[in-house]
């Protein structure tokens, strides 16, 4: 069988090429290309049913992404030796594709759309989750699937000053700023990523230069359209409208809306009325209602909302709680709540609390990662759960969600970065449950952690906070109004959700997501202006509460001491099958993790009291310490021999100490002299070119007096 593969190249503007290959493999998909760019392949797929499932008012897209092990060579690890359920890198590049797709494909488009995005090639020095938005818009640009795009996804980085377009992760180590942007050909739609407490122009600078890359990507992908002859899309008729309908509802519930959205209700009382307002308006219509009138009466007034809320934003500066546009909410925060937990913190903001903890473990604690691309170990561990409580709901928890994930992630990048180099030696664990939501609680997750290190005693670079910044736009008279600490209802309405962290002197982490087309520049900066008054404003309200790390640890905080030790003593410390190391953990009742650095041993010595510590630190100082000439040592007599005996001056060091070295008098045999099991005390005269020890007993004893010392008697 004949392949008529399509390919199309383009250079990333240094030499570095990347092609998309389309009519060779997975045929029967709606769309499916193949990106490569040196050794690193992605397949990506697109499938959507030419129909929408009855009463479907949203779009029902899933984006997944993952790693073939064969990729790199490698078995998956597990009982299953098999890919199983995605990590968590996998779900947050799923995630990076959705947010970017999402908002590209029609408003009134409702059939299933799956796409799926495979690594079937791995160069270890190129990352794939910059080639991942590329290969999935490829895909879909290839199918008659309607899409409002092309759009691209790249990494941009400042590395020794200069800023790269998906640079090798050999150079990503040195990075001063590392985001992900996603784009169409006229505007901007995702953005996350982490930097060096940069400035607001900096990270403005980035994303234009990631943007000039991402134009020459979506023009590949418009020519290779025309070259596999998909420039017409399939017709489709999702929605049902019913015109006189949707005047009805505006006519009669768009001035109720407006009061409600004016009164600044809480979040609850707010959406009551809302509720009390369309279920009279149906009731109005009569009885005998079809479901289909109901359902569009219900679609007309979210609408209804959208319009109202945002008006009132826009003509009158009035938000739903009655803020203007540049005001945090109010802020209160505790630490030390919980008196057993090694740190931690309640965070609140309006109506929006994060309780926090930090937990101190030890090496062994660290999480082992196991994929395809990626696979270590990691010693910083932050966890975001949000329970329907939260906001008030009653549903079954089916475990950590990918959107539970993703907020952890953002939350996760910021707090990384202020936290010491080498010299934590505590495995991390920050946890954050959210106990009320209305606005961004990975922010409150953010500033509830900061304060939780501080509280555990980590000795943290500065302080982080973290505000999610607004934006309500009109396109046709150019209004807009750019809103501080916006509520969910702001969110759910708005054009823009720009989540910004960071410290005193600058940007750590951001994520923004983007609805509208047209984005300005100068907008953008002016989002980082005022998202930069709201951060120093929440870090004063923290500082309130800690201002800096405590100076120690809880006392019922773990301790860890670190040694280090000669390579050749790592061996010794673990012993046969890990005999000496276990025997050590069991008697003293400390965790000892050991591993070979920079040719030492790096010993760290991990227990809840001192005593625990001071005896392993003992133990394993005897074992890997050299014997010193001229040190006296107490020992244990382990062997008789005619000539001397072998004393066992540290654990696994004998040396001898000759018969002429036990006594200044004279013995003839070791008869009753000594005994195996006897203590004395020795002193290290001589290590030999073989190592052999000599030791002396008589050296430590006073010397008789001589018989030609006496002097003569006097005359």
């Amino acid at each position: 069988m004949s392949y008529n593969a399509i390919k199309k190249t383009f250079d990333l503007g240094d030499g570095r090429m990347i092609e998309i290959e389309t009519g060779k493999l997975a045929k029967q998909a709606d769309g499916a290309v193949v990106v490569r760019m040196g050794d690193t392949m992605l397949l990506a797929t697109v499938v959507s049913t030419v129909g929408a499932k009855p009463g479907t008012d949203f779009l029902p897209l899933s984006v997944d992404y993952q790693e073939k092990y064969a990729s790199t060579g490698r078995i998956p690890g597990g009982f299953l030796r098999r890919e199983a359920r995605l990590s968590d890198y996998e779900v947050l590049i799923s995630r990076l594709v959705d947010r970017a797709l999402r908002p590209m494909f029609p408003e009134d488009y409702h059939a299933d759309v799956q796409v799926m995005i495979s690594l079937i090639s791995a160069d270890k020095n190129i990352m794939p989750d910059c080639l991942a938005g590329l290969a999935a818009s490829a895909a879909i640009a290839v199918s008659d699937i309607p899409f409002n795009g092309p759009i691209s996804e790249v990494r941009v980085a400042k590395i020794d000053g200069k800023l790269v377009i998906n640079p090798y992760l050999s150079d990503l180590e040195r990075a001063t700023i590392d985001l992900l942007v996603a784009g169409t050909e006229h505007d901007i739609v995702m953005v996350e990523g982490e930097g060096d407490e940069i400035s607001e122009e900096e990270m403005v600078e980035a994303i234009e230069f990631a943007h000039k890359a991402i134009i020459i990507q979506v023009q590949a992908q418009k020519e290779l359209t025309i070259l596999v002859g998909k420039t017409e899309k399939r017709v489709y008729s999702h929605e049902t409208h019913d015109l006189d309908l949707k005047e009805k509802v505006f006519a009669a519930t768009y001035d109720k809306v407006y009061a409600i959205a004016k009164s600044k209700s809480s979040k609850h009382e707010r959406s009551d009325k809302f509720s009390e307002v369309i279920n009279d308006f149906i009731l109005e219509l009569g009885e005998g209602l079809e479901d289909i009138t109901i359902s569009l009466a219900k679609k007309y007034f979210h609408d209804v909302q959208y319009d109202a809320i945002r008006n009132l934003i826009l003509d009158e500066g009035i938000r739903l709680d009655g803020r203007d546009s540049r005001t945090v909410r109010p802020i209160w925060s505790e630490v030390g709540y919980l008196p057993t937990a090694h740190g931690s913190s309640i965070f609140t903001r309006g109506e929006t609390q994060s309780l926090t903890t930090v937990t101190l473990g030890a090496k062994s604690d660290e999480q082992l990662i196991d994929g395809a691309f990626f696979n270590g170990y990691q010693k910083f561990l932050l966890h975001y759960n949000f329970p329907a409580f939260s906001t008030g709901e009653a549903r079954p928890n089916r475990g950590t969600g990918r959107r539970e994930i993703g907020h952890g992630n953002l939350a996760m990048r910021s707090l990384k970065k202020v936290l010491p180099g080498d010299d934590n030696p505590y495995t991390i664990r920050v946890v954050s449950d959210i106990l009320e939501s209305n606005g961004s609680s990975s922010m409150a997750t953010v500033c509830a952690g900061t304060l939780a290190l501080m509280d555990a005693g980590i000795k943290i670079k500065s302080p982080v906070s973290g505000i999610a910044m607004g934006l309500i736009s009109d396109e046709k008279t150019g209004k807009y109004a750019i809103l501080t600490d916006i509520l969910g209802d702001e969110d759910h309405l708005g054009d823009m959700d720009f989540k910004v962290t960071g410290t005193e002197k600058g940007i750590v982490a951001c994520q923004m997501d983007l609805k509208i087309n047209g984005l300005k520049w100068e907008v953008l900066t002016a989002a980082l202006k005022q998202a930069n008054e709201a951060r120093l404003h929440i870090l004063n309200e923290m500082k309130k509460t800690i201002a800096a790390p405590r100076e120690d640890y809880k006392p019922h905080a773990p301790r860890i001491v670190t040694l280090k030790i000669d390579k050749e003593f790592i061996g010794a410390v673990i012993g046969p099958g890990g005999k000496i190391i276990q025997e050590m953990q069991r008697e003293t009742g400390a965790t000892i993790a050991i591993e070979e650095k920079d040719n030492l041993g790096i010993v760290q010595i991990f227990a809840d009291n001192k005593e625990a510590i001071d005896k392993a630190v003992s133990r394993i100082k005897a074992i890997a310490s050299k014997p010193e000439v001229g040190e006296i040592y107490e020992g244990k007599v382990k062997t008789i021999m005619p000539f001397g005996a072998f004393v066992e001056i540290m654990p696994g060091k004998d040396g001898l100490l000759h018969i002429s070295e036990i006594d200044w008098k004279r013995y003839e045999t070791m008869d009753g002299v000594l005994n195996v099991g006897d203590i004395v005390q020795v002193k290290l005269l001589e290590v030999d070119k073989q190592g052999k020890l000599k030791l002396s007993r008589k050296a430590l004893l006073p010397r008789p007096p001589r018989p030609e010392d006496a002097k003569p008697a006097a005359e």
